[in-house]
């Protein structure tokens, strides 16, 4: 039987949060793409995984891309708003985002989404990749995309890859263990966790009980909100309609134990999938045992019989292409006294940046009674607007192509990156920026008909800073944003003059105050409520405002927190007693106000 082939200028393989911009790029660009997936939904990590509580690159200055459009779209979108829990300032239904990839993807003519096939071997002539064979049909292409969840492409394709710890003596990284230890053996790479979501469904009501899975053991949940609290811990991860993600860290529903399994045999591997799910159905008893019956599982959130449990597990960590460069922590971590990393530069002393993430390096290992410490991390978080934020640090286009083969380009956590690094560059937002970068560069490669490793990174840099759809910064700038008139100035000048990017992060002379721009029928559930009052300085980078007005809410005191770059610096520059008139809006969960816009008076 003759297989049917299929035939492209780029084939991603994975529909997750990488695949699915790497794939919206290349074809707005006007490759002939095809994506396959394996689940029927698109957006992996920030849908079909559930972890629809993105982390990073949530200052308005970081908004941009196909992350910024995102964003935007949700929040026209999602009723309810998005400032509902405190983990993150977005937190939406999961179908909703699954929702707009649909959208993307159907508006484009030259994409062809293809789901529910996985791949089942990689084809080479010679040194390069030139196509991927799935169970029902080939798919021949210019480039190939790695975009799935475990870099899967990189074994099948016998394509150099890392998987596991890197000792320091390796990049001489400062938080790299010295030498093998039996944690680092046990825990290869960072915990999964298969995200449950779960429904408040009122005072007095009867959810149906949670049935206990095999091996259920509530007793390694205890302590797991000690520090915090019920009602903060429930309100960690809420989403619009009272529903609560379960993705919780602490003595919670992060599942490490055989982890290896991951990359091991196709049965030890669904066997570990079995048992991550399991753990958080354990976990999710374990609270409607202890809360009470009026919590249960959420009904309709994905697209199968057992809707309340996402469709696959939120992967942190995969197989790492070894390729031309390896972003490692002395990438990501802040330079002396400043509060952003050296832009990267290749060995000519030109900037090499193609996307950028500013998240702190969170690494999630199980904690148990034989491992009851994790090892110590290097700091990369400040305070800036009211909340800590992390350090930002750019990714260079050499850790998305490979160190000897030709013809792919990787689009997820399966970038070149240490286990360390991998902390910081997991994170969604940070994804969507490698992956329009990986998708941009395999559109330019079909243009110019050349290898991605022979792609010139200022033409790359130039097509995303200057996408007529979703214009992307790779340059990380606090006080510019994208609506910002002096904003791709910006952008060229570091670019062009690395050395003289400056440390602070701030451009200098850009910190005009901006005009709240007017709310119109389209623009969404916009918080625009107004508040009146006095500041209230709580520490250093944390603020407060002593309400007077509106006048139901008149004498409290909330946290004043903001993504704004006008807003901090207004904060940063106020004085205890401040007269402040406020736009924004409320997070109970966070006992937040987060402002839009803000005015500062001195008292006579």
């Amino acid at each position: 039987m003759v297989m049917k082939e299929l035939q492209a200028d780029i084939v991603i393989v994975g529909g997750g949060t990488g695949g699915t911009a790497a794939a919206i790029q290349a074809a707005r660009r006007g490759a002939k793409t095809i994506i396959v997936s394996e689940f029927p939904w698109l957006g992996g990590m920030l849908t079909s995984a559930g972890v629809s509580a993105p982390d990073g690159n949530e200052l308005a200055a970081f908004q941009t891309g196909l992350w910024g459009a995102f964003l935007r779209e949700l929040e026209r979108r999602q009723i309810g708003g998005l400032d509902n829990g405190w983990v993150s300032f977005f937190t939406f239904e999961p179908r909703v985002g699954a929702e707009i990839f649909a959208n993307w993807v159907k508006e484009l003519p030259n994409l062809q989404w293809i789901a529910r096939q996985v791949p089942v071997a990689v084809l080479r002539e010679g040194d390069a990749i030139v196509g991927v064979r799935f169970p029902d049909f080939i798919v021949r292409a210019q480039v190939v995309l790695d975009g799935t969840e475990l870099g899967d492409l990189l074994a099948l394709g016998e394509v150099p890859f890392r998987w596991g710890w890197e000792l320091q003596a390796e990049w001489n990284e400062p938080s790299a263990p010295c030498q093998p230890t039996e944690f680092t053996k046990t825990y290869p790479v960072q915990s999964p966790t298969w995200v449950v979501v779960m429904q408040d469904y009122g005072e007095g009501a009867v959810a149906p009980e949670i049935p206990a899975p095999p091996g259920d053991n509530p007793q390694q949940f205890v302590g797991a909100w000690e520090k915090y609290g019920p009602e903060s811990f429930l309100n960690y991860c809420r989403l619009p309609g009272d529903r609560l993600t379960l993705n919780w860290p602490i003595a919670g529903n992060d599942y490490g134990e055989g982890v290896g399994r991951l990359v091991d045999s196709e049965t030890a591997r669904l066997q570990f999938l079995q048992e991550a799910q399991w753990h958080s159905q354990s976990f999710a008893r374990f609270i409607q045992t202890e809360f009470g019956r009026r919590y249960g599982l959420a009904a309709d959130m994905f697209p199968h019989s057992n809707s309340a449990f996402a469709l696959h597990p939120y992967f942190r960590e995969s197989r790492r292409l070894q390729g031309v460069k390896t972003v490692t922590e002395w990438d990501i971590l802040p330079v002396s006294g400043g509060r952003v990393a050296r832009l990267s530069v290749n060995a000519e002393g030109i900037c090499d940046a193609v996307a950028f993430g500013n998240y702190a390096n969170d690494h999630h290992y199980p904690c148990n009674d034989k491992f009851s410490t994790a090892f110590e991390l290097e700091p990369k978080s400040i305070r800036w607007g009211g909340r800590w934020t992390g350090t930002p640090f750019t990714i260079p286009y050499g850790c998305l192509v490979p160190r000897e083969v030709d013809g792919l380009l990787v689009c997820e956590k399966n970038i070149s990156v240490s286990h360390i690094a991998n902390g910081a560059t997991r994170l969604q937002p940070v994804v969507m920026g490698i992956a329009q970068a990986a998708g941009m560069a395999a559109a330019l490669c079909v243009e110019r008909g050349c290898q991605p490793r022979d792609l010139p990174v200022p033409v790359l840099q130039a097509a995303l800073l200057q996408d007529p759809v979703a214009p992307a910064a790779v340059v990380p700038l606090f006080n510019l944003t994208p609506d910002d008139p002096e904003w791709l100035e910006g952008q060229w000048e570091y670019l062009e003059n690395p050395g003289a990017y400056p440390v602070t992060g701030d451009r200098p002379g850009s910190n005009r105050i901006l005009p709240l721009p007017p709310r119109t029928k389209d623009s969404g559930p916009v918080t625009n409520d107004r508040f009146g009052g006095s500041l209230r300085r709580q520490g250093d980078g944390e603020y407060a405002i002593a309400l007077s007005y509106p006048p139901e809410m008149a004498s409290q005191v909330w946290t004043l927190v903001t993504v704004q770059p006008t807003v901090n610096q207004q904060l940063e520059k106020a004085v205890e007693g401040d007269c402040l008139t406020l736009r924004g809006g409320l997070n109970r969960s966070g006992n937040w106000i987060r402002v839009d816009w803000m005015e500062c008076q001195t008292p006579k």
